[in-house]
């Protein structure tokens, strides 16, 4: 299974050359809940920290700021540790 990928505090080239402030907008209060991808997605999160389990994998949390990439086929566990309120798209 591929890795979640995060690009820590990614910046404005990046988040501007993907075109990020046109995905559509996804919030979500605190919460623990399992969750499977069957695309790839990507967010960036606007607000909040969470952190995504992979089943049988290590636990990765991100922040505010962040850049993520969920591969397709991932099967995992969303904590939601501060509410969330990210940019996000399917491919």
């Amino acid at each position: 299974m591929q890795e979640i990928k995060v690009i820590h505090q990614a910046s404005k080239a990046d988040l501007g050359s993907k075109g990020v402030f046109n995905w559509s907008l996804w919030s979500h209060p605190e919460a623990k809940f399992p969750w499977s991808y069957e695309g790839e997605e990507s967010c960036y999160l606007l607000e909040g920290k969470v952190t995504v389990t992979p089943k049988n994998g290590k636990p990765v949390t991100i922040v505010k700021g962040d850049l993520v990439t969920l591969p397709k086929g991932l099967q995992c566990c969303w904590e939601i540790h501060e509410p969330v309120k990210t940019h996000y798209k399917f491919d």
